[in-house]
């Protein structure tokens, strides 16, 4: 059975909405020490290249193993600083810069420690604040002295990581506030124009009463169920106490960050919630809201950064791997347009290892890219993203046509995110069957789209992606899941994974393009210009 869409007619001469690339502004990785390895660089180099990613975030920049942190005989905060610039000069050299979380403490100032990741992370306030603002005011200066301030302007600078759940942050939110204010001051010493921003809280939650006035949000599942999530309002954790305190405090916002997850189990420890996912037009809602948050604050021209997005806050849930996980994305993604300035990917490999290293080639990692370099359906969907155009010409439900500045070159994404289907993708624990279940949902749907004013008998193409095409998982389950990949069976999978379905097609002599693109339920298509 085949649904037809709203017909997308336009004309290349339209004026169209101005739109910025958000989606590829930032993409995330697992921790720093993580980016001194060759495969990850390599990974990460051709995203770069394929994607136009422009900065990236990861954790443990201060970490014991990045061994950053040192006093000097008199008991004076004296960084040394070898491991970092090595990450550093290898990330500006591929032309993408840092993001950067400042976290997280060193095990020799650390109230608390090894609390949270199979790596250890010492989740916990300083012993001593005041060691702790100069390790950021020596680390920053580092950066100014080694690169030019010119540089350095271009950065972002976040304190901490999702300081309202305890794994991350054993303290209170007072405690974390405090935190923000001697990092921002140690930044700002550096140079007044750097740019520095949070809290980076983790995630939306139902109802501002769990969003400010309970501190320790391991609590939330104590008090919340199953039908009061389906009812209450979402905030993003902490942004309006956070505002309050700075205003108060006089500290400098330049930015604003939350992570929004669409789902409700980043209220705690990441498990003991009732693991639910929200609606599937929760994360564009949700953008929305903050921009109005920040619209009527304090800080009314803070820039809103989502430092972390998935369809998931899971490193082990299977529909990561899937089809659907590309599709939500795009979906999402288009839904938000205009509503802040990034929303990063988390994150761009499997090569990531907060519960260790995934021990199946497909183990429902965060990654775009598998741990064998083999890119995953949503390295796709960025990758289209990646096409599209500066202005918006047009938009359905289920795509935009947009132009390229003002040329007659024209970009079109289009999806099928069934109408079936009410949820953002629910995930799949343990085993594979919800991501098989949801993936076998859904009818196909077609798209008829009418473009003119454009150059005369001109080629372009149709990519699709489905999952008979351009899908890694698939051709994986043909081969029987294999545990140990050979090096035959990685070169096979990677085939099967960069194979989308391709048509060509021209326009008229009449400089009009006319298409009937049918979508299966879940594929996603891009249509592009030929190169020459």
């Amino acid at each position: 059975m085949n649904i037809n869409t709203q017909d997308l007619i336009v004309s290349t001469k339209h004026q169209g909405e101005p739109i910025a690339p958000f989606w590829t502004h930032c993409v995330g990785a697992g921790r720093a020490a993580e980016g001194l390895r060759a495969d990850w660089q390599t990974q990460l180099r051709d995203l770069v290249k394929t994607h136009g990613f422009r900065y990236i975030r990861f954790h443990g920049l201060f970490h014991d193993d990045m061994f950053v942190y040192r006093e000097d005989e008199n008991g004076n905060v004296a960084p040394y600083f070898q491991y970092v610039d090595a990450l550093f000069d290898a990330l500006l050299d591929m032309g993408i810069r840092p993001f950067v979380e400042f976290a997280f403490m060193p095990t020799a100032i650390a109230e608390h420690k090894k609390t949270v990741f199979w790596w250890g992370a010492n989740g916990a306030p300083p012993t001593d604040y005041d060691k702790w603002q100069e390790l950021v005011r020596a680390t920053t200066a580092h950066w100014v002295d080694r690169y030019g301030i010119d540089e350095v302007r271009t950065w972002y600078f976040e304190c901490w990581n999702e300081p309202n759940l305890k794994p991350f942050f054993i303290g209170t939110r007072s405690q974390y506030l405090e935190l923000y204010k001697r990092t921002a001051i140690a930044v700002k010493a550096v140079d007044p124009s750097l740019r520095i921003g949070g809290p980076a809280t983790s995630n939306y939650v139902p109802d501002e009463r769990f969003a400010g006035e309970i501190e320790d949000t391991s609590k939330h599942a104590e008090v919340l169920n199953v039908e009061d999530l389906s009812t209450m309002d979402w905030e993003p954790v902490w942004l309006q106490e956070f505002f309050t305190y700075c205003r108060a405090e006089n500290v400098p916002v330049d930015f604003i960050s939350v992570h929004p997850y669409p789902t409700d189990w980043a209220l705690d420890e990441h498990g003991q919630g009732a693991r639910l996912t929200r609606d599937k037009d929760a994360t564009p809602r949700d953008l929305a809201h903050v921009k109005s948050i920040v619209k009527n604050s304090p800080y009314p021209n803070a820039e809103i950064h989502l430092t972390e997005w998935s369809s998931s806050s899971s490193s082990r849930d299977y529909t990561h791997d899937y089809l659907q996980a590309a599709t939500f994305v795009v979906r999402a993604n288009l839904e938000a347009t205009g509503c802040v300035d990034s929303m990063s990917y988390w994150a761009f490999s499997d090569i990531f290892e907060e519960e260790g290293g995934g021990q199946e080639p497909f183990h429902g990692g965060f990654g775009m890219i598998n741990q064998h370099g083999i890119p995953k359906p949503t390295y796709h969907a960025y990758r289209f993203m990646s096409a599209l155009g500066d202005h918006l010409l047009a938009r359905t439900k289920n795509g935009v046509i947009t132009r390229h500045g003002q040329t007659q070159n024209v970009t079109g994404l289009f999806y099928n995110y069934p109408d079936e289907v009410t949820q953002s993708v629910p995930a799949s624990f343990n085993t594979r069957d919800v991501a098989d279940a949801i993936l076998a949902q859904g009818t196909s749907r077609t798209i008829t789209v009418n473009i003119t004013d454009l150059p005369a008998n001109t080629d372009y193409q149709i990519e699709i992606v489905d999952k008979d095409h351009g899908n890694a998982m698939a051709k994986y389950q043909a081969l029987g899941y294999p545990l140990n990949l050979s090096r035959s069976d990685v070169k096979d999978i990677k085939a099967a994974a960069t194979n989308t379905r391709r048509e060509n097609v021209s326009s008229n002599a009449k400089g009009e393009l006319n298409l009937s693109i049918n979508l299966p339920a879940w594929a996603i298509a891009l249509l592009n210009s030929v190169e020459d």
